[in-house]
């Protein structure tokens, strides 16, 4: 008996005995491509690592459940969604490698998710055949404060890397999302920003290091993959380059103590909320630097006119100081919120990162660690940056609109202070010096049916539309991480640069150019690709 003949009986064994449904795999997909893969796999993975009790058919039990975990969207979980032929899920680099070799030789589309919070779920969903790499199994984190680093998995949370971060210092933080059930590697490789923003830059600001496998399997570090690379996968979307394994994260500074506070206005109560929202829009970018103050612009039922709508005004806020401080300087710099003492709380970071999160009071850090699986609304999200000022009339005529429409949503988040320091072309992100804030359109529902998603993506459209002469143009830019395929979308199995400009020049203005560049130069195959990546040049040929 040879020795590959010695290996590969054992490894088959394993195969009949501890995932029979991968026989019935055949089923579903095409028995070439089946007996393609499973080869393929044997050839690229150590026979004692029972790599395949990590793949999931559709005829597995177990399918349905990790694929549904995280899904996000109820939207995009209808027994029509398209699904996967199988999901990977990789516990060690190896498996990605050999996951990534041998789905890149049987022909297949690779998504790669690591939360599932992708507003589109296109790290899930394809009309093209294609596997799922899902990134959950690798969630380690490893806290470093003795040089302010930690470095995290890519199918670790947010909530999580809180945590860890907390149970070694009181007095360190990172600055990325609110929500705690985002993953780690979407939310850092599309740019990723929270509530420091403002002092200390997005997520990828604050990114020493990356570790990743490429095209070709091979496992890459920053000094191998080269700057232009590592440049890509800070802000570029980490899925049209490689599988990114992990980053290393600069940590930050915290007080002790950190104040927080919400205020909530009606328009057809006090009169001069129209005057704080515009008012908002030239302090909230120029204020104090540990200041961010988040607007929230909703319809709402009237408490004084009973059966009309109106607009409620909803300012949530995180400052890095105590709440004497943050009340006196907005008693300066924007008297007509009306903040007092008693509307503030003081408490520490982590208790900050809670209370964004909508936790209770006195909610254990430990709940950061709940990744809430099966939890999905339904849900469209949009997105835009203002750069002057809106009128006032062009407030009340924005406010009417929302009023008409019925529930669409507008969040402001302001830039301004480290944003506007780091230049456009430091990473892909590049909405810096120039705009006043991102808003996020928004709008949830909770009945199913076609109905109900056409009425409600019919609402948040016609806002986005209505809003065109407030907003960025030439391009009207877009903000990666709040994927919208409103924008435009690469038709399936085509690679053009022409579709995918339709779009990156929204998300990445003047910085598309040297993405395409890279993604030409490290995958000019285009085997990592979604309906929103990055393409390749033109072949010259």
């Amino acid at each position: 008996m040879s020795k590959s003949t010695k290996y590969f009986l054992p490894f088959l064994f394993v195969l009949i005995c501890n995932l029979s449904s991968l026989f019935t795999f055949a089923a579903t997909v095409d028995d070439t491509v089946f007996e393609s893969f499973l080869q393929c796999l044997q050839n690229n993975t150590d026979p004692k690592d029972q790599v395949t009790d990590l793949v999931y058919t559709k005829t597995n039990e177990a399918y349905t459940s990790v694929l549904q975990s995280y899904i996000r969207n109820a939207r995009l979980n209808k027994s029509t969604t398209p699904k996967p032929s199988i999901i990977l899920t990789p516990k060690q680099v190896s498996h990605v490698q050999s996951f990534v070799i041998c789905t890149k030789k049987v022909g297949y589309q690779l998504k790669i998710r690591s939360g599932g919070h992708d507003y589109e779920g296109i790290s899930y969903i394809s009309d093209s055949p294609y596997f799922i790499l899902d990134m959950f199994n690798l969630r380690s984190i490893n806290v470093d404060i003795k040089n302010n680093s930690a470095w995290v998995e890519s199918g670790a949370t947010l909530g999580e890397l809180y945590y860890r971060i907390w149970e070694t210092s009181k007095v360190h933080g990172f600055p990325a999302g609110i929500c705690p059930t985002v993953g780690v590697g979407g939310h850092i490789s599309g740019g990723g920003y929270g509530n420091m923003l403002r002092t200390y830059g997005l997520a990828v600001d604050n990114v020493v290091d990356a570790v990743m496998v490429d095209v070709n399997g091979k496992v890459l570090d920053r000094k191998q993959m080269g700057e232009d690379l590592f440049w890509a996968i800070r802000g570029g979307g980490g899925g049209s380059f490689g599988v990114i394994i992990s980053y290393k994260v600069q940590l930050v500074s915290v007080p002790e103590i950190v104040s927080v506070f919400r205020v909530q206005k009606y328009i057809d109560e006090d009169k001069t909320t129209v005057d704080l929202v515009y008012k908002y829009q030239s302090v909230a970018p120029t204020i104090d630097n540990g200041l961010f103050m988040r607007m929230l612009v909703q319809p709402s039922s009237s408490k004084i006119n009973k059966g009309q709508k109106t607009i409620s005004i909803t300012v949530n806020a995180l400052y890095l100081g105590n709440a004497d401080s943050v009340v006196s300087l907005l008693s300066k710099e924007l008297p007509e919120l009306g903040l007092m003492k008693e509307n503030c709380s003081e408490m520490s970071w982590i208790d900050s990162v809670l209370w964004w999160a909508n936790f209770d009071n006195a909610t254990s850090p430990n709940a950061l660690l709940d990744r809430k699986l099966n939890s999905a609304n339904f849900l469209k999200r949009k997105s835009d940056y203002v750069q002057n000022p809106i009128s006032i009339d062009g407030l009340n005529s924005i406010f009417t609109k929302m009023i008409e429409l019925g529930k669409t949503g507008l969040v402001f988040n302001p830039y301004g202070g480290k944003m506007a320091e780091i230049p456009a072309t430091d990473a892909p992100f590049p909405h810096r010096a120039g705009n006043l804030y991102k808003v996020q359109y928004s709008v949830n529902w909770e009945e199913a049916g076609d109905a109900a998603e056409s009425e409600y993506l019919g609402q948040i459209r016609e806002l986005y539309s209505f809003m065109t002469p407030f907003v960025s143009n030439n391009p009207r830019s877009a903000f990666l991480n709040y994927r919208d395929l409103d924008i435009g979308i690469m038709e399936p199995g085509k690679n053009s640069f022409e579709e995918g400009s339709v779009y990156g020049f929204k998300y990445f203005n003047g910085n598309f150019d040297r993405l395409v560049k890279v993604k030409t130069a490290v995958d000019p195959e285009n085997f990592f690709r979604n309906e929103q990546s990055i393409p390749t040049l033109p072949s010259k040929a």
